[in-house]
């Protein structure tokens, strides 16, 4: 049963990046503008602090974070079915395929390109998420297969 779950939850989030790769960019600078007046009631103002980069920082700070977060849905779906390994580079797969997919997706879209820019930042984000699980793993004290010397030589 939580397979079926953690499946719906990786189908929802890409349908939710979708869905905002979908708006024309005229809504997507809206929600960016937003972004960095939720900052400024936070106290940061970030187009003080960016300048004219701040818009540009916020959208691909999004980009990186939502597939950061693909990058963990996707792992802890895979992981326990794979090693950690293959989960790894299984969930890595997956971020960089929806990523170019998505790329694709945006040239029919108004106002938008695909950028293979943005799938490095994609990629990135899902590098991070990595990071962030495997170190959540080591912390809980939970058993890791330590690479072998055969490992390191493939």
């Amino acid at each position: 049963m939580k397979k079926y779950i953690r499946l719906t939850f990786v189908i929802l989030w890409m349908a939710v990046i979708f869905y905002y790769s979908n708006q024309p960019a005229v809504i997507s600078d809206e929600k960016s503008k937003f972004i960095i007046h939720l900052f400024e009631l936070l106290g940061i103002n970030l187009n003080s602090v960016l300048g004219s980069m701040a818009d540009f920082v916020v959208r691909k700070a999004a980009h990186f974070i939502e597939y950061m977060i693909l990058f963990i849905l996707w792992f802890d779906l895979l992981y326990g079915k794979y090693d950690l390994r293959r989960a790894i580079r299984y969930s890595i797969a997956a971020v960089f395929l929806y990523a170019c997919t998505d790329e694709f997706h945006q040239i029919f879209v108004s106002g938008r390109a695909a950028r293979f820019a943005d799938i490095m930042i994609d990629l990135s984000g899902g590098f991070l998420g990595a990071a962030i699980r495997y170190l959540v793993l080591r912390t809980k004290g939970l058993e890791i297969e330590e690479l072998k010397e055969d490992d390191l030589k493939k």
